[in-house]
C-alpha cells in the first residue's frame, strides 16, 4: 500500500464529550447501538496500519448542539481547544476541522475566527442542521459569507433529520437518513443561490457524494423550469450560475460506500480532481474501512475516468493537498 494518504473525514471523541452527549439524551447516537471507543493512540495506530499520513479531526453527529441544556458555545470552544492540542502534539499527523456552535450564527462566526486565527484549524465542520435550523436557511448567510471570504475548508456533515421518528423508526439514521439530509442541504444551497454567491467556499460533500450526483440532473431540470417562468427582464435570475456549474465547484469525500455507482456518478459529471479520501473512523470500524478500501480499489479500476490516472490514493492525496493549500486562515478570496 502506498503511503501519504490524507484523510479529510475522520472523527475524534473526547471522553468527556461522550459523557455530556449521553447526559443530554444521546445514549445511542443517531440510532446506532453505542458510542465507539476512541483514543489518540488508537487513531494513530489505525492510520499507520492503513498508510494514512494525516487525518483532519472533526466531531461527528450530534455535534455540539446536544440540547438538554448543554451550551453549544462553551462546548464548541472546549472541543476545539482539545482538538487543537492534539494537532499541536502531532502536527504531522493530525489537523483540525473546528466545530461551530450553531444554531447561533453570530457565535459560530466568532468561533470560526478563533479557530482559524488562534488555534490554527485547517477548516470547520458544519452540520446539515442544528436543532432543526438548517444551514441552507437565509439566516445563515453571514456565516457562509465569512467562510467564503476566508476560502475556508468546510466539511458538511449530516445529522439525524427533523421528523426522523416518523420516517424510519427503529433503523440507524446513518444508513439512509444521513444521505437524504446531505442531499437536501446541498441542493438547497445550490437552488437558493448560496453556492453561486459564495464561490470562495471549499465545501466538501461527504459519503461518496451522498445522493447529490444522482439528483443533480433532476434539480437542473427544475431550475430550468423555474427560470422559464420568470419575466424575461429578470436578468440576475437568468444569469445566475446553473446547478451543474456550482456543484462542479464542490469537493467530494469518498467515505461511506465508495462503489463504482457512486464514483462514476461523480466522475462522469465533474471528473476526479475534487475527489478526496475519508475513512469516517472512528464511527466506521477498521474492518469496514478495510472493506471500503477494497471497494475503492475495484471501483477505481472500473471507473471510466480512471484509465491512465494514478491510484485513488495518489489522486485523492494530491487533491486534498490542493484543497488545503488553497485554504486561507485570514479573510480574502482564494482560488479553487
Amino acid at each position: 500500500m502506498s503511503e501519504g494518504v490524507i484523510d479529510v473525514h475522520s472523527h475524534f471523541l473526547p471522553p468527556w464529550y461522550v459523557e455530556s452527549a449521553k447526559a443530554a439524551g444521546h445514549e445511542q447516537p443517531d440510532g446506532m447501538p453505542d458510542w465507539p471507543a476512541w483514543t489518540a493512540e488508537e487513531h494513530l495506530g489505525f492510520m499507520a496500519e492503513r498508510g494514512i499520513a494525516r487525518s483532519l479531526l472533526s466531531l461527528s453527529s450530534p455535534g455540539v448542539a446536544l440540547g438538554g441544556g448543554v451550551d453549544p458555545v462553551r462546548l464548541a470552544r472546549r472541543v476545539n481547544e482539545y482538538g487543537a492540542t492534539l494537532a499541536a502534539e502531532h502536527p504531522d499527523r493530525f489537523g483540525l476541522l473546528a466545530s461551530l456552535p450553531l444554531p447561533h450564527v453570530d457565535a459560530a462566526i466568532t468561533e470560526v475566527r478563533h479557530a482559524l486565527d488562534h488555534l490554527g484549524a485547517d477548516g470547520v465542520i458544519v452540520p446539515t442542521h442544528a436543532l432543526g435550523d438548517y444551514v441552507a436557511d437565509a439566516s445563515h448567510e453571514a456565516l457562509w459569507q465569512e467562510l467564503a471570504d476566508r476560502g475556508c475548508v468546510v466539511l458538511l456533515h449530516p445529522t439525524s433529520p427533523v421528523g426522523r421518528e416518523a420516517t424510519m423508526p427503529g433503523l440507524p439514521r446513518p444508513m439512509a437518513e444521513f444521505l437524504f439530509d446531505t442531499a437536501r442541504v446541498v441542493l438547497a444551497l445550490a437552488m437558493r443561490g448560496v453556492l453561486g454567491r459564495h464561490r470562495g467556499l471549499r465545501l466538501v460533500v461527504p459519503h461518496s457524494g451522498s445522493l447529490v450526483p444522482m439528483l443533480a440532473d433532476r434539480a437542473a431540470l427544475f431550475q430550468l423550469g423555474r427560470r422559464a417562468a420568470l419575466p424575461p427582464g429578470d436578468a440576475p435570475a437568468h444569469s445566475a450560475p446553473g446547478i451543474m456549474d456550482v456543484l462542479g465547484a464542490l469537493w467530494w469525500d469518498l467515505a461511506g460506500t465508495p462503489t463504482a455507482t457512486h464514483l462514476d456518478a461523480i466522475a462522469d459529471r465533474w471528473g476526479t480532481r475534487r475527489l478526496v479520501y475519508g475513512s469516517d473512523w472512528c464511527f466506521t470500524p477498521p474492518i469496514a474501512v478495510d472493506l471500503q478500501h477494497a471497494m475503492l480499489d475495484d471501483a477505481w479500476e472500473a471507473c471510466g475516468a480512471a484509465p491512465g490516472l494514478p491510484s485513488w490514493r495518489e489522486t485523492t492525496t494530491a487533491n486534498a493537498t490542493r484543497l488545503l493549500h488553497g485554504a486561507t486562515r485570514s479573510a480574502g478570496r482564494s482560488d479553487g
